[in-house]
């Protein structure tokens, strides 16, 4: 009977492990940049290689993810944080560079010519000659009155403007300016070293801005002493009723202190006589 060899076992084991892992594996997908922990693919990759790793990606029912087509790196979600810090950043550079300034509000759609539009622009007038800065949307409407008053009255005539599809542009009558991309960075510039607050009738936007510097200075965000200044007592008289009666006699959803924080007056000369009290504001 013919003798095994002693590692004749251990070769022969060794042998059929080789055959074995010589069997070509399947390649395990690869993970997309940013996916959920139930990412799969069921075996089906992209058709196209992936040449970006920050993309935007599609995903299907059965969890099928394909890479969307590549949209300007601005607009990726981590650029855009960037892009909001360097808006924050030169605002209050640029706002530092500033004293006694007091922000106008109202409407881009106020014809030329108007009621609101003349007092608007004489307000500004005023201001400027007392050496206040004229702080506006830097756009056209009241934004346009203020600025012009502003700089015919050899005042700074400053401009915060924003990119918009419809009625926004840098008026003609801004010494300064400087351009957001984002709502909010702008809202926050424009109320942050204001010492006073003036809201000429307007819209959404208006309400918007006016609503929201109230309820900073209500919270202590903003200093109390910062008047908010709401000129036209036919228009805004109405929102002033539905404030008291809805939300503070039915609701009481507010204070009778924060009610006194609108004040609403019918002419320049009684704007101006607020302002003219107001205090220098630090950033």
């Amino acid at each position: 009977m013919p003798t095994k060899h002693p590692h004749e076992h251990v070769l022969s084991a060794s042998s059929k492990r080789t055959r074995t892992s010589s069997k070509p594996r399947r390649p395990l997908p690869q993970r997309p940049f940013y996916k959920s922990s139930n990412y799969r693919t069921n075996g089906v990759l992209p058709a196209a290689p992936i040449k970006k790793r920050f993309m935007h990606w599609v995903c299907s029912p059965q969890n099928q993810c394909y890479p969307e087509e590549n949209v300007p790196f601005t607009e990726n979600l981590y650029w855009r944080i960037f892009r909001i810090i360097a808006e924050f950043i030169e605002g209050f550079e640029f706002l530092s560079k500033l004293q006694r300034e007091v922000t106008f509000f109202g409407s881009a759609r106020t014809p030329k010519g108007t009621h609101y539009y003349k007092v608007a622009e004489e307000l500004g007038r005023m201001c400027a000659k007392a050496g206040f800065t004229v702080i506006t949307g830097g756009g056209p409407g009241i934004m346009e009155a203020g600025n012009k008053g502003a700089f015919n009255g050899g005042g700074e005539s400053v401009g915060l403007d924003i990119e918009l599809p419809t009625e926004q542009r840098r008026n003609e009558y801004v010494t300064r300016a400087i351009g957001f991309h984002y709502f909010f960075t702008r809202k926050v510039m424009l109320s942050a070293s204001a010492q006073a607050y003036v809201f000429f009738p307007g819209g959404f936007g208006t309400l918007d801005e006016a609503t929201e510097m109230l309820a900073l200075i209500q919270t202590n965000k903003a200093p109390r002493d910062v008047p908010c200044i709401f000129i036209g007592k036919k228009f805004w008289t109405p929102f002033y009723n539905w404030v008291k009666e809805t939300l503070l006699e039915e609701n009481a959803y507010l204070s009778v202190e924060d009610l006194r924080l609108i004040r609403i007056v019918d002419t320049p000369k009684e704007a101006f006589e607020i302002i003219k009290r107001t205090k220098e504001r630090e950033l």
